[in-house]
């Protein structure tokens, strides 16, 4: 026997179809609330709501509570250098709609070691740019020094142009 009472305006049956696990590449459409104030022609002020889309991709590093009404998931992201997560309740009226883009398979339920691998790797990266960084003003001065040798007597070289 089905209620007439809905406890949700979202599609619970979906969501729970999705099988989001840690490792998936998501991405998560939410509805944004925005609130614009402003003066009505009787003087008063008048607040609207307006509501727009706003997508965050990335990576999901744990499931908590399956599939049940209180499922939360965590997604991380790296924007502008800096790694943010997001939890989201996984039927949330909020949430738009989810996409699953790439699914991995993972050893593990938890990926929490991916914090620590991405700073790892950015430290990596720091370190061999400013390497390189330090090996370039030598290269610099050697070639100053090539151009400040007098020329010898060879005989000029032609240069050939080949038109294809």
């Amino acid at each position: 026997m089905k209620s007439a009472v809905q406890t949700t305006p979202i599609n619970m049956q979906e969501r729970a179809a999705l099988g989001i696990r840690a490792g998936d590449s998501v991405r998560v459409w939410q509805k944004i609330e925005e609130l614009k104030k402003s003066k009505g022609a009787n003087k008063k002020e008048v607040v609207t709501k307006n509501y727009r889309k706003q997508a965050f991709e990335g990576l999901v590093l744990a499931v908590k509570h399956g599939s049940e009404p209180g499922a939360m998931f965590t997604v991380r992201k790296v924007a502008s250098g800096v790694g943010v997560e997001k939890i989201f309740p996984l039927y949330s009226p909020m949430i738009d709609s989810i996409e699953v883009l790439r699914r991995t398979r993972t050893r593990r339920a938890k990926l929490y070691f991916i914090r620590e691998k991405a700073t790892r790797d950015v430290k990596r990266a720091m370190r061999k740019s400013v390497q390189v960084e330090k090996a370039a003003p030598k290269a610099v001065e050697a070639e100053e020094v090539v151009e400040t040798e007098e020329p010898t007597a060879e005989a000029p070289q032609e240069e050939v142009v080949v038109k294809e």
